[in-house]
């Protein structure tokens, strides 16, 4: 095939790009290095539009070991043990092929994770889907969640927590986000950089097929009328033979035979070995016959473009691939010495005796566009005003059973039941929580782990919506006592053509930026997707944020669980009373316009640390952030988790009662102190700055509002789990 500017154009290159690339080369491109550089400066691999603004991202920490650019981010928690862990995005594939492509979406990030020396001990993921009453949704939601489940349970890997809301602007664009966390010792990292020449290069794992050819192009592009012909693009997953993988790999690396390693993700052996090239600042010449391949007269363009699953690449030091060979053999995968580094500094590739590729390696990484796409900045809306007499007439117990029935809020049991939280032995504190948190086995430490997002509030503003999750995230680590250390991200947004999206984009970016510099909580990997849409209509702008945090001792763990009788409840955290952009204004006054609530970064760092001093004295029993649906939903979930009522006593409200109730002010926490703990509690509160408010007491069976308005607590617990059990048994 001869290429021209249309063969460029429909491998999803623009017109000038084409030109670069001929420029570059100095000639046209055969078609094999057209689909290489296709792939390699698409969207999902290059970065070409988001890596201007992700710089100002901060980055470096104390306890920061490697930030973003390699396959994942490490941090250290101390005695010589590190935590590896990243969120990626298989939005698009899952669109397609919903089991498959969130079951490949699950082994992909797995595999970002053990490449690194990690064993994985815990999965998390982002879910969003388009409106119940959208035809699409249902069948979406069972085959995502099935396709977690499928790939995570047979891996043996804890799913702990996660996170799934409903929005009409996923109808045409639903996202699966998925996130690993590896445990590693700091000695036994591996990286992606390869080094030396003459080297082996290897190739390991499954078989190559015609699967999830041009996978990563097709994430980097709008859906249309045609989805169904995109089927072939997407991966086909095997978690047996990932878990093979896993423990082939992680055998090998406990030697001294590994100078580099990259897992086959998007882009398959294309991208693994111009970044380990790159990285090293060498060349890799590879023959592409001895690539292992499950169809027959595959070429060199199908061969390098492919995305099929579970297949690493791997540098290996000189004299050590029979060694090698014996331990892949033994756990029955495909081994096969391929290549070989060179002083190049091409990606040189043969076929056939002839060589069908002959690409220098910066042409494809440091000349690979990066645009300064033009974008829109977003006005803070003005507040509503709201009637005191319209929030006066409404029965706050009906309120409060719409919002814990609501599809955002309510139990999603039904999700992670389908998912093994307990294997492993180590998950003490299970889905449902503020967050997951995992035992470091055979230690007194801990690490936490939650996934935020908050889409209505970027969509409202995105500069306050950027920050607003970050703080999420670092509100739900304390939640259960733990110290936040880290974050990574996963971008979801429209097409960043759209100036009014890449707006979006780029103030969420700054926005997630300043909470992350001011809470020391930096940003260590993350994934951006872009082209979120369906046509013309985009997504709400979706930063899914995953924070870690660790526990030193795990008996301080805190659930948000009420726990005894006559126990008080603080609120600690000023409430102002903001409804806009909340669930309340928007599914009870069905009021969508307005500013996302305030972001006062010295509160939540002043009220987080705190508290988690509070905890670590002993003196907190329980506690829940407060974030959609405000205080009594908060309160609510507390009752329904602990089987117990509370006894909320009359507030001197300074706002209308149903504000202060159904409000979505940032900052606060539901505790539960000891009566003999509350002198000692109030006085570090009030040393610290903290506001608080006195709620009231633990009490058998119902919430009970000052006496004149009461609910039993199994009420509201049917309120909360018949929805989705409901939706998805119709």
């Amino acid at each position: 095939m001869t290429v021209n500017e249309q063969i460029a154009i429909e491998h999803g290159l623009k017109k000038d790009e084409y030109e670069k690339i001929c420029k570059l080369l100095n000639r046209i491109p055969n078609i094999t290095e057209l689909g290489i550089f296709s792939a390699m400066w698409n969207e999902h691999c290059s970065y070409k539009s988001s890596r201007l603004h992700l710089k100002n991202l901060p980055t470096k920490g104390k306890q920061v070991i490697q930030g973003p650019g390699e396959n994942a981010g490490v941090i250290d928690i101390g005695d010589n043990d590190a935590i590896v862990f990243k969120i990626e995005s298989h939005n698009h594939p899952s669109f397609i092929e919903p089991y498959q492509g969130a079951a490949t979406g699950v082994g992909g990030i797995m595999r970002d994770v053990f490449t690194m020396g990690a064993r994985p001990i815990a999965n998390l993921n982002s879910i969003h889907f388009g409106t119940p009453q959208n035809k699409k949704t249902k069948n979406l939601l069972r085959g995502v969640v099935h396709g977690i489940g499928g790939y995570g349970n047979c891996m043996g890997v804890p799913t702990i927590a996660g996170q799934t809301s409903f929005d009409s602007s996923y109808n045409g664009n639903i996202l699966v986000n998925a996130m690993t966390l590896g445990l590693v010792k700091k000695n036994k990292i591996f990286y992606s950089k390869a080094a030396g020449l003459n080297k082996p290069v290897i190739y390991v794992g499954s078989k190559t097929g015609r699967d999830g050819i041009h996978g990563a192009s097709m994430a980097s592009a709008s859906f249309d009328e045609k989805i169904e012909e995109k089927k072939p693009t997407v991966q086909v997953g095997d978690p047996f033979t990932e878990k093979l993988l896993l423990e082939a790999c992680l055998e090998l690396m406990a030697g001294e035979s590994i100078i580099a390693i990259q897992d086959m993700g998007a882009a398959g052996l294309t991208s693994s070995s111009i970044e380990m090239a790159s990285k090293g600042n060498l060349g890799i010449e590879i023959n592409l016959n001895k690539v292992p391949c499950r169809e027959t007269k595959m070429t060199p363009y199908e061969i390098m473009l492919s995305e099929s699953q579970e297949r690493m690449l791997i540098v290996l030091e000189n004299g050590k691939e029979e060694l090698a060979k014996k331990i892949f053999d033994k756990w029955n995968l495909d081994f096969a010495v391929i290549g070989k580094t060179t002083k190049s500094k091409k990606i040189e590739l043969y076929f056939d005796n002839k060589q069908v590729a002959n690409i220098p390696v910066n042409t494809l990484v440091e000349n690979s566009p990066m645009y300064n796409r033009k974008w829109k900045k977003a006005k803070l809306p003005k507040k509503n005003k709201i009637k005191k007499e319209e929030l006066n007439n409404l029965n706050i117990i009906d309120v409060l059973k719409k919002i814990l029935s609501n599809p955002n809020v309510c139990s999603k049991e039904w999700i992670w039941q389908q998912y093994d939280h307990t294997v492993m032995g180590d998950t003490i504190q299970k889905p449902g929580g503020d967050s997951g948190v995992v035992r470091i086995h055979g230690t007194n430490k801990a690490v936490a782990a939650s996934v935020d997002s908050s889409a209505v509030y970027c969509w409202a503003h995105p500069l306050t919506g950027g920050k607003q999750v970050v703080c999420e995230s670092f509100r739900n680590l304390i939640s259960v006592g733990a110290k936040p250390i880290a974050i990574t991200n996963c971008l979801n947004f429209g097409s960043p053509e759209n100036e009014e999206n890449m707006g979006e984009f780029v103030e969420c970016v700054q926005g997630i930026g300043e909470a992350c510099e001011y809470l020391k909580f930096p940003v260590v990997s993350g994934n951006v997707s872009f082209y979120n849409q369906t046509k013309n209509l985009g997504i709400k702008p979706t930063p899914s944020i995953g924070g870690v945090g660790l526990l030193e001792d795990y008996q301080k763990m805190i659930s948000m669980d009420f726990k005894e009788l006559d126990n008080i409840i603080l609120v600690i955290g000023k409430t102002e009373g903001h409804i806009d952009q909340s669930l309340f204004a928007r599914n009870i006054l069905d009021e969508k316009n307005g500013p996302p609530p305030e972001i006062n970064l010295f509160n939540e760092k002043n009220n987080g640390e705190t508290l988690l001093k509070l905890i670590n004295k002993g003196y907190v029993k329980s506690a829940h952030d407060v974030s959609l649906g405000g205080i009594l939903t908060a309160v609510s979930k507390m009752c329904i988790k602990g089987n117990k009522g509370i006894k909320i006593k009359k507030p001197k409200y300074l706002i209308n009662e149903i504000e202060y109730f159904f409000s979505e002010d940032q900052g606060r926490y539901i505790v539960e102190i000891d009566k003999k703990a509350l002198k000692m509690v109030t006085e570090i509160l009030n040393e610290n700055a903290v506001h608080y408010d006195e709620l009231g007491t633990i009490s058998p069976d119902e919430l009970n509002i000052h006496d004149k308005t009461k609910v039993s607590i199994d009420e509201l617990r049917t309120s909360n789990t018949n929805w989705l059990i409901n939706f998805m048994s119709n």
